[in-house]
């Protein structure tokens, strides 16, 4: 008598190796070590969900236990094929890691294996999920699997192997079991349904071998479903309407509504599949799913063989020539972020309806940057630059006051004269030295900037640009090599005239390692990308540029002279400064001024 269809699952499920479906190399391996009597203490199988891996363990019970072995196959007539079919074998013992996950579970089976079994050859203990074991528990375990008694067999079964200690794999054989092909899974399904008395039709079992991603349970599982309620006949129209997926009219239909831009005619299409009991969240994955098969066959030649929900692809290959690639790229983008934001939405189907609305008024050849919320920086634009501007002159203000105040505290060394104060730098600055006196020699280098042409363009529009977009260089400098940015950080864009940046420096040695040939080199480079023309730079102390601000005429008047001489007796470095610089070198020393 057959059994009837509303028990696939139970009565197709694999009693022998030859039963299985898709893992002939591990079949293969695990028949030879039985046949030659090699039957390791530990196995490991991992793999996808419904690949076989505890049902693949039981038939390994049963061929080291069978009355006729141990054997290739069990022959599932002896009592002890039969028990441990049933479970009713004591020494096979299957544990659920997910529910018995503590130490005490780990400890009663090491207290028990010391025992011989008592019904059959071998005891084995299946670990179902044995990622779900605590780190005690792993840790009662192995010691347990470094010295097994002869009669014990471990088989670990796990969908996470990574979360397995390397010290429990190292202990195991590890097989890898891999989902199962779409058309293994098909020739089952097929014959299930001969041999059920099953009529069903062709593209609704590849439909359903399609939805279990691989899992040889999960498809079993589905058919089953399909088949009560089609009643002895499966359609493809049925196989979607019981998964919860999208027909290939509902979904023609969305994506001209979405080619054309016409969001007046999604809503009404989105309330139908809702009134005919689709989930929002289904729907939105068959979409994803739907738009990756058009882009596949776009972009792939012979590509209808790897579609995931398009199953008659000359019906849908007008519709993917109709898409603009990047459109589509961009559209299974947005779809994917509003998937994620979707699993803890209150209300899914409104999302699900933003999410249309947002792939219909995607521009044409729109990229992802855009798709994923690029449109809401494109749609903010800038700050009013009246406003930067007044907030910019608020922050020098301040910046000057601030500047007056330190001097009140620390009077700049040497500087008698007033107006050689606002001009001359209160340290000497060295455009080839490092630290203290180190390779400066007796000769004086001068290096004139005048500071006029800048003054007067502090406030352009130029230089607003460069400062809004100084993070930008910053990054970039820090990608190319994180010396350099850890010197320029210190540093601020003040000014640009004539294709040249004025970068005003708080510390000295910042800004001589940052004039640097080699480090220049790498800045004017950043510079020309990010602004897309020749840009070089100057640099000035922001003393000199605060006083030079201040007194924009006098500027004018003469350039700002900086030399460098033999340093002064309060700059030379300390000495462990300079200890570290001979261990480390200058690239990786970085000095902070902590009175600024």
């Amino acid at each position: 008598m057959k059994v009837t269809h509303i028990a696939l699952y139970r009565a197709w499920r694999p009693q022998t190796f030859q039963d299985m479906v898709g893992q002939q190399h591990i079949i293969q391996t695990l028949q030879n070590a039985i046949r030659e009597r090699r039957i390791s203490h530990a196995y490991l199988f991992n793999g996808p969900r419904g690949t076989g891996k505890t049902t693949a363990a039981k038939i390994v019970a049963k061929a080291i236990n069978c009355r006729e072995g141990p054997t290739t196959e069990p022959c599932n007539v002896c009592e002890a094929c039969k028990g441990i079919t049933t479970g009713t074998i004591m020494d096979v013992v299957e544990i659920d890691a997910a529910s018995n996950r503590g130490i005490d579970e780990i400890r009663d089976i090491r207290d028990k294996v010391r025992y011989a079994p008592s019904e059959v050859r071998y005891k084995v203990y299946i670990i179902d999920e044995v990622h779900m074991l605590t780190t005690e528990a792993f840790n009662a375990l192995l010691k347990t699997l470094e010295e097994p008694p002869g009669h014990v067999v471990f088989i670990l079964a796990t969908t996470e192997p990574h979360k397995l200690p390397a010290t429990i794999i190292s202990r195991c054989q590890r097989f890898d079991f891999r989902q199962v092909s779409l058309e293994e899974q098909t020739e089952r399904l097929r014959t299930i349904c001969e041999e059920e008395g099953l009529e069903a039709e062709e593209d609704a079992l590849v439909y359903v071998a399609r939805l279990s991603d691989g899992g040889m349970r999960d498809a079993i599982s589905l058919l089953e479903q399909v088949s009560a309620y089609s009643g002895g006949r499966l359609t493809l129209a049925d196989a979607v309407d019981v998964t919860g997926g999208l027909a290939a009219e509902q979904f023609a239909e969305l994506a001209e509504a979405i080619r054309k831009r016409d969001v007046a005619a999604i809503l009404p299409l989105v309330e139908g599949l809702m009134q005919a009991g689709k989930s929002a969240d289904k729907c939105m994955e068959n979409l994803v799913y739907y738009f990756r098969d058009l882009l596949l066959l776009k972009l792939v030649p012979g590509g209808a063989a790897m579609t995931e929900r398009i199953v008659d692809t000359e019906q849908f290959r007008p519709i993917a020539e109709a898409y603009d690639q990047e459109r589509l790229f961009a559209m299974i983008d947005v779809l994917h972020q509003y998937q994620v934001e979707m699993k803890h939405a209150a209300q899914p189907q409104t999302l699900f309806e933003v999410a249309l609305m947002k792939i219909c008024t995607l521009p044409a050849g729109g990229s992802a940057e855009l798709a994923g919320g690029g449109a809401a920086n494109s749609a903010a634009p800038a700050a009013d630059s009246a406003k930067v501007t007044e907030l910019t002159r608020k922050l020098e203000a301040l910046e000057r006051k601030l500047e007056q105040l330190l001097r009140q505290v620390v009077p700049a060394g040497g500087a008698s004269d007033g107006g050689a104060a606002k001009m001359a730098p209160a340290r000497p600055e060295s455009r080839g030295g490092g630290f203290g006196n180190r390779g400066g020699g007796a000769g004086a280098m001068r290096t004139t900037v005048k500071l006029h042409a800048y003054t007067a363009a502090k406030d352009s529009e130029d230089c607003q640009k460069i400062r809004m977009q100084w993070g930008d260089v910053l990054q970039r400098v820090k990608e190319a090599r994180i010396t350099i940015h850890a010197w320029l950080i210190d540093g601020e864009p003040v000014s640009v005239a004539d294709d040249k940046v004025l970068i005003a420096f708080k510390n000295t040695i910042h800004r001589e390692t940052t004039e640097k040939q080699a480090n220049r080199e790498v800045i004017e480079r950043v510079l020309q990308d990010v602004f897309q023309k020749p840009l070089s730079f100057v640099t000035v102390m922001i003393k000199d540029w605060t006083s030079a601000a201040d007194d924009a005429p006098a500027a004018a008047a003469e350039p700002l002279i900086m030399e460098a001489e033999e340093p002064e007796q309060g700059t030379k470095q300390p000495e462990w400064v300079e200890e570290a610089v001979k261990l480390f070198g200058e690239e990786l020393v970085v000095v902070t001024d902590q009175e600024k």
